[in-house]
């Protein structure tokens, strides 16, 4: 016991986590009608609130936006019989894209014709991938979220003065009050990603599983530590920044496979321009440079707002990867006339299947 609570005062280290002159009992919460954020609400509300999120997300596509789909004209999957053939799923186990070297062992191994084993790969890795009603429901989900939250996080972060300001996310540090609706906002937000990270494994598979995957740890260990620290106002911020664009694309996914193609086009013009302003624009030229600068001169510069800044860089970088993927679907839509962004990752949503 005496070795966990060294282990604990050497990981809460007040030099590292604060700044100088500044203790942990200055976010202990008093008689003072301010609440400061604590360590153990990041147990006691997210978890279980990611626990309902799963379950509301199981009720809302089976009951809610399936339906939604087939009414839509969203087409379910058509099952095609794949002749049995113990050779090939053997080999199909091993590898579900065999070379052309693989190919032609296998054709001595079967004596089917290249072309006949081809087809059987081809039809067999079909019926593991999902239907357009199963990934309509999925982007469903998706953008009733992040619509809610941005309209949500707008509407309560308006009339706040950091909204207008971004210095005023430092001054007065750290009797900064968390009022209730921010305190929700955040515990949502939080809650959100946490079921993100968990049904990942379980949801369609994207082409860029652990970049998404890394996305979700990055803005979990964010959160988290602007919570602990009570940069909760600037964090506000960069979640209000990373709603703007997200349901953009969800809409724009949902329009494509109910063979909406014009509205298709329109939406996902709308997040193109979204990302641009808030991701490559608003992100790094007022959240990052505020917390280089504005906080350095109102609080200092220590360890704990370096590690900051450092994970919202890494941030940035993602979104400099995924700009870069949203670039080559535009090019390949006005250039070359590809339009399929169906089964794009996550956050971007958009490599070409």
């Amino acid at each position: 016991m005496e070795a966990w609570r060294t282990l604990c005062s050497l990981f809460w280290n007040e030099r590292f986590w604060l700044p100088e002159g500044f203790t942990w009992k200055h976010l202990e919460n008093t008689d003072n009608g301010i609440y400061h954020p604590q360590v153990q609400d990041l147990i006691w509300y997210p978890i279980p609130l990611a626990v309902v999120l799963l379950v509301l997300r199981l009720l809302f596509e089976r009951y809610i936006a399936a339906p939604i789909a087939v009414h839509l004209g969203v087409k379910e999957k058509v099952i095609v019989q794949v002749p049995h053939n113990p050779i090939l799923e053997n080999e199909f186990k091993r590898n579900k894209n065999p070379s052309d070297k693989q190919l032609q062992a296998i054709v001595k191994q079967t004596d089917w014709t290249r072309r006949r084993v081809e087809r059987w790969f081809r039809l067999r890795r079909n019926l593991g991938r999902p239907s357009d009603i199963v990934k309509f429901s999925e982007n469903s989900w998706r953008f009733c979220f992040y619509l809610s939250a941005f309209v949500y996080g707008i509407t309560i972060l308006w009339d706040k003065p950091w909204f207008w300001e971004t210095r005023n996310c430092w001054m007065g540090y750290p009797d900064q009050h968390v009022t209730d609706d921010v305190f929700w906002y955040y515990m949502l937000e939080l809650a959100f990603y946490w079921s993100l990270s968990a049904s990942q494994f379980a949801d369609i598979k994207r082409k860029d599983f652990w970049e998404m995957f890394l996305h979700h740890i990055v803005t979990i260990f964010l959160m988290s530590m602007s919570w602990s620290n009570n940069y909760v106002r600037i964090g506000t911020l960069v979640l209000a920044v990373h709603d703007a664009a997200d349901f953009w694309l969800e809409a724009a996914k949902m329009a494509k496979y109910a063979g909406r193609q014009k509205l298709c086009d329109f939406l996902f013009g709308g997040f193109a321009l979204v990302w641009l302003i808030t991701r490559l624009i608003i992100f790094p030229t007022r959240i990052i440079r505020s917390c280089v600068f504005e906080s350095a001169v109102i609080m200092g510069w220590y360890p704990s707002i370096q590690l900051f800044i450092a994970a919202l860089v890494a941030l940035q970088l993602l979104h400099f990867y995924w700009s870069y993927l949203i670039s080559r679907v535009i090019y390949n839509s006005l250039a070359l006339g590809k339009e399929d962004f169906r089964e794009p990752s996550h956050k971007t949503k958009l490599k070409l299947t």
